[in-house]
Formats: C-alpha cells, sequence, structure tokens
C-alpha cells in the first residue's frame, strides 16, 4: 500500500519568456522594496542594467558574490545591506548569487528575490549554506527560501553552452538522488523524473545550437523541477561529496556534479536496483551510471577530478570532510571504499554498471 508524507515549500514562480520585464511591477504588488541587487563580478554590468530598471525600488548593487558563499563574503554584503538600509535582495545569476541571497535572509532577515541566469536550482530549495576555511557548512531553513523567483529563459542565453551543460548535469544531480534514493516519495520522484527527461533532451540541443531558445526553455524548465525534488526530498552521499570538495579545495560546484554523479550513483546501485533502473528508464538508457557518463560526454563536460584542478593527494582529506559527520546513504559507505570511488573519479574510470559505456548505453534524444 502507498503511504507517503509530502510537505511543499513556500514557492512564488513567474515562468517565461520576457518574464523578467515584469519585475518591478511583482515586487510591487508584493510590498518589495529597497533591494540590494546582487551579482557576481562578472554580471556587475547586467546587475547595473537591472538596478535601472528597479527605479527606486533599488538602493544598491554588491557585485562581489563568489562560490559557496564564503564568510567574507556574506560579512561583505551584510555590511553593505545595512549601509544602504535594504529591505530586500535581487539576486541576478546563479548559485553563487543565489546563494549569497539566500544566506542573507536568513543572517538579516532580508526578503529575497531570486532571477536565475543558469540551471543551479539553488532559488527553489531552503538549503543554504556559507563555507568557513575549508569547509563548507549547509543548513536547511524555510526562511533561505526566496520570496520571489523570476524565470525567463531569454535570461539563459548568454550562459555559454559549455557552461549551461555542466550547469544543467549540477540541475541532473539534484533530480538524480531523489530518484535513486532508498527515501523515495512519489510526488518528489515524479518531479525528479521528469526533469532527468527534460533534462536529458534539452542539453545536448543547447550544446549543438546556443541560440535555441525553445531548448533553454525546457532546460530551465527542468532544472526547476530538479530544484523543487531537491528542495523537499533528500540528498546523500552525492552532495556530501560536492560539498567536501566545493569547500576544501574551491572547485567548480557544477563541474563537480557534473563528474561524481555517475560515481555516487554506481555505488549506490547494488543496494536500491529498482530506483537506480528507474533513473535509466528516464534517461533512454542501458544503465544509469552509464548514461549518465554519456551524456556528460555528450555535452562537453568534465570526466574526471584531474580535470577540475583536484589533485591525487587530496583525496584522502576529502574523504575526511565527507565522512566527518553522519551520512543518510542508501548504501554504508566506509573510508577505504569512499576512496577507491574517489581514486576512480580522479582517474576518470567508471567500472560497475558503468560498463553499460562499452555495450552502447544510450542518453535520451528528441522526439
Amino acid at each position: 500500500m502507498l503511504n507517503y508524507a509530502y510537505r511543499g515549500l513556500p514557492w512564488d514562480i513567474v515562468f517565461g519568456v520576457d518574464a523578467a520585464r515584469r519585475l518591478p511591477d511583482e515586487m510591487d504588488q508584493r510590498g518589495l522594496e529597497r533591494a540590494l541587487v546582487l551579482t557576481t563580478p562578472n554580471q556587475a554590468r547586467q546587475g547595473e542594467q537591472l538596478k535601472r530598471q528597479l527605479a527606486h525600488r533599488a538602493v544598491g548593487l554588491f557585485s562581489e558574490a563568489v562560490m559557496h558563499v564564503p564568510s567574507g563574503t556574506l560579512a561583505a554584503a551584510t555590511h553593505m545591506a545595512k549601509a544602504v538600509d535594504a529591505r530586500c535582495t535581487v539576486a541576478l545569476g546563479g548559485g553563487s548569487t543565489t546563494g549569497l541571497g539566500k544566506a542573507l535572509a536568513v543572517k538579516n532577515g532580508l526578503a529575497n528575490v531570486a532571477i536565475p541566469t543558469t540551471y543551479a536550482g539553488s532559488e527553489m530549495t531552503d538549503i543554504w549554506a556559507v563555507t568557513e576555511g575549508d569547509r563548507k557548512v549547509t543548513k536547511r531553513d524555510v526562511r533561505a527560501v526566496p520570496t520571489l523567483t523570476i524565470y525567463d529563459p531569454k535570461l539563459t542565453l548568454s550562459l555559454p553552452p559549455k557552461f549551461a551543460a555542466a550547469s544543467g548535469m549540477n540541475a541532473m544531480a539534484q533530480a538524480v538522488v531523489n530518484v535513486a534514493t532508498h527515501r523515495p516519495n512519489p510526488m518528489v520522484g515524479a518531479m525528479a523524473a521528469d526533469a532527468i527527461r527534460t533534462l536529458a533532451q534539452n542539453l545536448p540541443l543547447i550544446m549543438r545550437n546556443g541560440d535555441d531558445l525553445e531548448a533553454r526553455t525546457g532546460a530551465l524548465y527542468g532544472a526547476s523541477l530538479a530544484a523543487a525534488a531537491l528542495g523537499t526530498g533528500t540528498t546523500s552521499l552525492h552532495h556530501r561529496l560536492c560539498h567536501a570538495f566545493g569547500g576544501a579545495f574551491n572547485t567548480p560546484h557544477a563541474e563537480t556534479h557534473a563528474v561524481l554523479l555517475p560515481y555516487s550513483v554506481d555505488f549506490n546501485a547494488s543496494a536500491i536496483p529498482k530506483a537506480t533502473s528507474r533513473v535509466a528508464e528516464a534517461l533512454g538508457s542501458d544503465s544509469a551510471a552509464g548514461g549518465l557518463r554519456l551524456l556528460a560526454e555528450s555535452v562537453g563536460a568534465p570526466l574526471s577530478l584531474s580535470e577540475i584542478g583536484v589533485g591525487r593527494s587530496d583525496i584522502e582529506k576529502a574523504v575526511r570532510l565527507a565522512l566527518a559527520a553522519p551520512l543518510d546513504n542508501a548504501r554504508p559507505v566506509s573510508p577505504d571504499e569512499l576512496h577507491e570511488l574517489l581514486v576512480r573519479a580522479f582517474d576518470g574510470q567508471l567500472l560497475g554498471s558503468g560498463s553499460a559505456i562499452a555495450t552502447g548505453a544510450r542518453t535520451s534524444q528528441p522526439a
């Protein structure tokens, strides 16, 4: 018999081409004012344009957001928010800016608006994080959920296909861990499976033509579903590893997900074979791990830890960090097993169910 509990998050979403033009009106409807615009240094120009669009609703621009929300960056943003008497933030960009907005919401009580320009998905979860030294500490808090999220596929057109693909693999990870799980939830699983199918179909299309707005729209929709699944679902070994590498070695967030996802899925497959087979089915592949690896390869994502700046000597520290706290995972993880997994990920050698790579595993193709 079917038994489950589901509690959604307080999402408020506007999705569509040119939806960003509606931001001033949407803010007025919700009484949002005195906004501090957040961007990374690379998107500072777009941040200035957004600030002008918001007119009297914006009181400043903080353009120093970086990956993993270092505590120093959070402190600097907090100082500026107080200096300009900000009442809310508007985060334009990917996980770096959205993550900063969420941390400011929890720490300082500021309402936060998210305008994603990547497929990172942080805007749909209550997960927030701050990096202290070499350790990234993640927590859940409903106050981190953005007050408003604007999804405008046109804003993702500026993301080069290579980076769009890596960001899409980050979203794929959020979906996969909520299908291949020992704690399944039918509502979460339905969103996650649809996200896997949609992302697998559209990411290769973006690689073929970065200006394909229909594919960009599909990928953004798939990413929002994946993030919604993560926001109301679970995480496991995969995300623990990604946070360990990101916090300790400052590896690029999306690319770290792309590299590690096939290995973490392969590791857990023997403990949850039926759930893992559902991932393969959604991918249109004979193997979940093999299909994910082939998808990553087809979109030009990195395939090994060595490609993203990790040294072989870093593996031991990553193992210690990943296992420093209790881990809710489908399969128990020993230090030796995790070390072996990461050595294979460093070398780019996928074993186990990944043998499907050699026997013609297929990623989804558009109908």
